[in-house]
């Protein structure tokens, strides 16, 4: 069995909004997909139960009462925007180690707070790795054949010692079908907003430290410079291939495009200047997905 990135078979899960029609929908699709998961949350709904196809779970009013009765280490936020800031700090307060929020339209004002929040419990607890959020506006994590946690495809890729992070959730998809004969050890979706829990960089470092993983796709998009910034630690700190794709090589300047971190004022933040970035630190970068995900198969061939 191939290893993983922050979500191994034995994760066990929790989902914020169990009883909504996305927490039911994607709760029940996680635990098909072979993930443990083992409760859910709603404080309005505490002490009820749902049936996920013959699967009772209980719901727990709060992530602290899930965590203490069930041991669960991961939960994946389905509740709405205006209450995803609560649902993310009470799952900080109760030290999960893994907080996955799928919820998109959060205020970055929301995002901003629940960040720092983390942070500065983190720095609170010297030694204490705090709570890892992941997030938000993202597809989750994904490790195939081991578990799945937010809303990727479960049947699209197979296991393998490709690592990916994306901060696009179709191109996510995409990447993971495009490779799925070779496989993936983890996909992490980031998501596309100002303010994330967790950036390429997070992920670049875990995968470079994952003696599973030998090599790495890495999605970007135009906006802000997160890319570039990845460039400097790869230059740096990884040494196993990296292959990248930057998605809005024909995107207008100066105007936001779709994702809320899309935006690029003048030569910063182009998929150009992303894609000569990471190609000066000896990334490999494709003009389109497939390309990209050809020349992850010639490095996966050559390994």
């Amino acid at each position: 069995m191939s290893m993983a990135i922050w979500l191994t078979e034995n994760s066990k899960i929790i989902v914020q909004g169990i009883t909504g029609s996305e927490g039911t929908k994607h709760g029940r699709r996680m635990l098909k997909a072979g993930a443990k998961v083992v409760g859910g949350v709603n404080a309005r709904k505490a002490g009820q139960s749902v049936d996920f196809d013959g699967t009772e779970l209980k719901v727990y009013g709060t992530v602290a009462e899930a965590m203490a009765e069930t041991g669960a280490d991961v939960s994946v936020v389905f509740v709405p925007p205006k209450f995803t800031k609560d649902a993310v700090v009470e799952a900080i307060d109760a030290e999960i180690p893994l907080c996955v929020v799928i919820t998109e339209g959060i205020p970055v004002h929301d995002s901003a707070y629940f960040w720092a929040y983390a942070e500065s419990k983190r720095a609170a607890s010297p030694g204490s790795t705090g709570t890892r959020i992941v997030g938000p506006n993202c597809p989750g994590i994904a490790s195939p054949g081991a578990s799945n946690a937010g809303i990727i495809p479960a049947d699209i890729t197979t296991p393998g010692r490709i690592g990916l992070v994306s901060k696009s959730g179709t191109l996510t998809y995409q990447m993971m079908y495009e490779l799925r004969d070779i496989g993936f050890s983890t996909c992490v979706g980031i998501g596309g907003d100002p303010i994330i829990g967790t950036t390429h960089i997070d992920a670049l470092k875990a995968f470079q430290d994952d003696p599973n993983t030998d090599a790495i796709v890495m999605i970007g998009e135009i906006g802000g410079d997160a890319e570039e910034r990845a460039a400097a630690f790869i230059e740096q700190n990884v040494t196993k291939p990296v292959v990248g794709y930057v998605a809005g090589f024909t995107a207008p300047e100066g105007k936001t495009m779709g994702h809320a971190g899309a935006i690029v004022s003048g030569s910063a933040g182009t998929a150009q200047a992303k894609k000569e970035a990471l190609e000066k630190v000896g990334v490999r970068v494709g003009k389109t997905p497939s390309e990209t995900a050809r020349l992850m198969r010639d490095i996966m061939k050559n390994l």
